[in-house]
């Protein structure tokens, strides 16, 4: 079981459409990790995360070493079992060649790195043959609603003869967002496999909301349901992958 009921009564829709989502991503991560324990030995695994994620602790639960990436002036926080590294998020030159098992990049990593071909190529580099990346970025679908409420329309209007789609939000921060073929395309260029492309929400908000309101009780079926959702890359705001190093 990944998640029990929530507290939805009189809450705001998108505190519980994050409680969903948040439920759904450790969801798909503790799946993902199953695939690695089936070794006969403990696995490595890297994990380049952003900072809103517990893919550490996730995978040091299920008895994996972890090694956690954090950007130089972060305070250290690893969970019980996991080694801190203090870095370069978007880079791994201060690790060795074919020494991981796995590699985890959520919260949008490689969104995040603009050129993120370099950083699949260093994660393909530290990665053993038949190792595995688990990875999660924004969707161009997301991106082109963001730069029509800019009015950005000629950005719009050059987009399919775009190699990149990079969207800037009103924090001040620019990320880049990808379509299925874009994201399958990064990582099949620098040796990958690609295992699946899916949505990492199916369920919109407004579905998600009225469901839970009307019976709290609904949230494990409601779960179960979303992980079994099939679409393709023109529903929710971020894409997930999974890809084995050939």
């Amino acid at each position: 079981m990944y998640a029990s009921a929530i507290a939805v009564t009189g809450a705001d829709p998108a505190t519980v459409y994050a409680q969903f989502r948040a439920a759904v991503a450790q969801a798909q991560l503790t799946q993902w990790l199953a695939g690695l324990d089936s070794a006969s030995t403990r696995s490595t695994i890297i994990d380049i995360s952003g900072k809103e994620t517990n893919a550490s602790e996730l995978a040091t639960r299920r008895g994996h070493h972890v090694v956690r990436v954090l950007p130089a002036g972060e305070e250290p926080m690893p969970p019980p079992g996991a080694a801190t590294v203090l870095g370069d998020e978007f880079g791994l030159e201060f690790v060795a060649d074919g020494c991981a098992d796995g590699v985890i990049a959520e919260d949008g990593t490689l969104s995040r790195n603009l050129a993120a071909e370099s950083m699949v190529s260093e994660i393909a580099r530290v990665l053993r043959p038949g190792g595995r990346v688990f990875a999660c970025v924004d969707n161009q679908t997301r991106g082109m609603a963001a730069l029509a409420q800019q009015n950005a329309w000629p950005n719009l209007a050059d987009l399919p003869r775009a190699d990149v789609l990079l969207v800037p939000w009103p924090d001040g921060t620019i990320t880049r967002c990808y379509a299925s073929e874009q994201l399958r395309e990064l990582f099949t260029a620098a040796g990958f496999d690609v295992s699946w492309i899916r949505p990492r929400t199916v369920f919109a908000q407004r579905a998600v909301s009225y469901l839970l309101a009307r019976d709290p009780g609904s949230f494990p079926q409601l779960l179960s349901a979303e992980l079994r959702a099939r679409s393709d890359d023109s529903v929710g705001d971020q894409l997930v992958v999974s890809a084995r190093r050939r």
